[in-house]
């Protein structure tokens, strides 16, 4: 009986189909990566309060800002190991799964005392509320000791993302979504430990993906096996992988300091006006998550046919993500939007709250298919091999013009409707800039495939 294949040959026959194939368990994933955020905020904006739900709502912003650099790393490991696989480089590919794995756990235990110590100083620079204050940095410490096993699964999925095989990692997130929902029914009910006990179930749920993923790869008989003793950090696929992933990861972090920067108004308008946003950003997560798979798809797609020389390719798979993230992004958002009540009552029931997250629905939710289509051209010119162009372009039009309108547009109109239209504003001029930039980069690649070598 033949072996059951997880890989996705993305360089050859239709695109579409396999396009869905690679996506749709993506989108899965996402989803459950966000009810693990969903369940942590319902349960504890039920049962702790307002005070707690705002205590884990306001803490989003600043853990990006501390982890995305290293996640940007993570998107290097991705285009080589998709470029190396479409290349048949046995060895590279090798090099870069021993390397990525070892940069995981060093960059997680970095992290753990990053987190610890930093946290307090930015939330009160973020203008965190006193009566939120010291719930916000206990989940923040909490939430860091778990970094380890967090980037590890970051970065062994992205292995396996690279060789079309998104399914596995779907499977090990059930399973820890399961853990996940468990722990927090018994640690904040049952035990009343708030958002301490919130922050410690979204841990061990994270060390169980994290070490399903790493058995995976430790029995895997194919070109991407992880042998344990062979573990260790090859220069030259590390300088590559920053290369790559060290714009991406910047341009997460500078993404991070407008958010913070926004998060930081936010909170201007005290912790029920942070309560409705926590409610409303955490609905939209779910629909960038479906929308977000779509990137990955064309990083992995375009890096695996730059790889094999395939040039024609490149071109139609852009068109078919942009058309596919932008019906994802109209109909998710839509109805987001639409249904924005009966979503938002389901992490409170306070009917402030809800008002202050329909706001922010109405405008963001609408418009959230112009930030999918942003990302997907990243994610053409990212699997292109080009790292600066694409950071210069998304700091310059999506942070720029955000920070920028919160120090003219916002200063002189004080509303959150003011604030949040910052958002499509950004979103729209710099998916522009990156299409120029696309047209310009493709057209320095050869027009015709490389022959297949005999």
């Amino acid at each position: 009986m033949a072996k059951r294949s997880y890989e996705i040959d993305m360089c050859n026959g239709p695109i579409l189909g396999k396009l869905l194939r690679f996506s749709l368990p993506l989108m899965l994933s996402g989803v459950l990566q966000l009810l693990f955020n969903a369940a942590d905020i319902v349960v504890v904006g039920r049962f702790s309060g307002s005070e707690a739900l705002a205590a884990v709502g306001s803490t989003g912003s600043l853990i990006n800002l501390l982890i995305n650099v290293f996640i940007g790393l993570s998107i290097g490991t991705n285009v080589l190991v998709a470029q190396y696989y479409g290349a048949k480089d046995v060895k590279n590919l090798s090099d870069t799964v021993h390397t990525s794995v070892a940069i995981s756990l060093a960059s997680g235990a970095f992290l753990i005392f990053l987190g610890f110590f930093a946290a307090p100083p930015l939330l009160r620079l973020m203008g965190t509320p006193e009566d939120v204050l010291g719930q916000a940095a206990l989940y923040v410490r909490i939430y860091f000791a778990g970094m380890p096993v967090m980037m590890l699964y970051n970065f062994g999925s992205a292995i396996l993302r690279a060789l079309g095989d998104t399914r596995r990692p779907l499977y090990f997130l059930t399973m820890a979504g399961v853990v996940n929902v468990l722990l927090n029914l018994f640690f904040v009910i049952v035990l009343k430990m708030g958002v301490a006990g919130v922050a410690t179930a979204t841990v061990i749920s994270q060390a169980v993906s994290a070490l399903l993923i790493l058995n995976c790869l430790i029995r895997s008989d194919g070109i991407y096996r992880l042998d344990l003793k062979k573990l260790r950090i090859h220069k030259s696929v590390l300088f590559g992988m920053m290369r790559i992933g060290l714009p991406a990861g910047m341009q997460g972090a500078v993404f991070s300091i407008s958010n913070v920067l926004i998060q930081s108004s936010i909170n201007s308008f005290g912790s029920v006006a942070m309560a409705g946003n926590t409610a409303a950003s955490n609905i939209e997560g779910f629909v960038y998550t479906a929308m977000n798979a779509l990137y990955q798809a064309n990083l992995s797609f375009t890096s695996q046919n730059m790889g094999a020389k395939k040039y024609s390719r490149i071109g139609r798979i852009l068109a078919l993500c942009l058309a596919t993230v932008a019906v994802i992004g109209l109909v998710l958002g839509g109805a987001a939007a639409l249904a924005g009540r009966p979503l938002l009552s389901i992490y409170s029931s306070d009917p402030e709250v809800i008002g202050y997250g329909l706001n922010r629905l109405q405008i963001i939710a609408t418009t959230y298919l112009i930030c999918g289509m942003m990302d997907v051209m990243v994610g053409s010119m990212r699997g292109m091999g080009y790292s600066i162009m694409p950071m210069v372009v998304s700091l310059t039009g999506a942070c720029g013009i955000r920070i920028l309108w919160i120090m003219t547009v916002f200063a002189m109109h004080r509303s959150l409707f003011v604030l949040y239209l910052s958002y499509p504003v950004s979103w729209g001029i710099t998916f522009l800039a990156h299409l120029v930039c696309f047209f310009v980069a493709r057209r320095k690649l050869p027009k015709e495939d490389a022959l297949p070598q005999q």
